[in-house]
């Protein structure tokens, strides 16, 4: 079976991305995921200056998925492209991540930080959860993400990607504002919400921030419905992200008009092992259904 994907100018082994804002934040745990199997990384998301993030804390499971806040806690761009300065060796295409407050951040981010070894470059307005950031910024709707993208666009060659919320709506609208303004491809989607779970015990929210973005397997049919209306709305690729856990999870977003498959809460439930889990059941689906590439089904929901 043929589970290569090519997403633009990027051809991958498999469709399977480590998303971002879990497990990449060195050169060494990139290797570590790619040893395990994903067809791309994308690193943790990076800010012009180093942000220690909301206190714990910032993490809890539920019967639904997850719920974080960990608000983008990095070392800042001076740091990242030092660890970041050598990715020839990790084992695959690597995107940065990036997050501003506004366009001329994202600006100066993207002439600090790339192109370096990145393959591409994902630029984030959609977090739910972090002050200044994303949607409590004000970045989810058509003319900030317009503003934005062009301003990325401005500075860089790479493979531009944008990641959109799934509260963004319509969020067609959106995904067409970033391909006009010379986005590359969407990743489809962040966490929603933000939502609350209170300890009933302390009658207090269990997280410090008090809410979070839900992630997991609630989000799921959330953005597979989202990136079906995306693929009405855009030619550019997009990378679904939400809730990925198994590989029917994968080919149900292939099918919705997903080229690649973003991974991130599916570790905690699976293991580091979930990139060749998530591979080897998409083709022992594909070789039950007569299936040979992937091409195939993708978009298959729309026909």
């Amino acid at each position: 079976m043929d589970i290569s994907a090519r997403i633009g100018t990027l051809t991958l082994a498999n469709p399977t991305i480590l998303a971002s804002g879990i497990l990449g934040v060195s050169r060494a745990s990139l290797k570590h995921v790619f040893d395990n199997g994903a067809g791309a990384c994308v690193i943790k998301s990076i800010s012009l200056e180093e942000r220690v993030g909301h206190h714990a804390p910032n993490m809890i499971t539920y019967e639904g998925g997850m719920l974080n806040a960990v608000g983008y806690s990095n070392p800042g761009v001076e740091e990242a492209r030092a660890e970041f300065k050598d990715l020839k060796n990790v084992g695959g295409p690597v995107f940065a991540s990036i997050i501003g407050q506004n366009a001329d951040e994202f600006s100066a981010m993207a002439e600090a930080l790339l192109p370096g070894d990145f393959s591409a470059v994902e630029a984030v307005l959609s977090c739910p959860h972090t002050p200044g950031y994303g949607t409590m910024a004000g970045q989810g709707t058509p003319k900030s993400t317009e503003e934005i993208t062009k301003a990325i666009r401005a500075k860089t060659t790479l493979p531009l990607f944008i990641k959109i919320s799934p509260d963004s709506q319509p969020i067609g609208e959106v995904a067409k504002a970033a391909e006009a303004a010379g986005a590359d491809g969407i990743v489809a989607v962040n966490t929603m919400g933000p939502g609350m779970i209170i300890d009933i015990q302390t009658g207090q929210p269990i997280l410090h921030f008090k809410v979070g973005g839900v992630s997991g397997t609630a989000l799921r049919p959330i953005a597979v419905r989202c990136i079906y209306d995306i693929r009405k709305s855009v030619k550019i690729p997009i990378i679904g992200v939400g809730g990925v856990t198994t590989g029917r999870d994968a080919v149900e977003m292939i099918m919705a008009g997903a080229t690649a498959v973003g991974i991130g809460t599916g570790i905690y439930y699976r293991g580091i092992g979930i990139f060749k889990k998530v591979c080897d059941e998409m083709e022992q689906w594909m070789k039950k259904n007569k299936v040979k590439n992937l091409g195939e089904i993708w978009g298959c929901a729309h026909e």
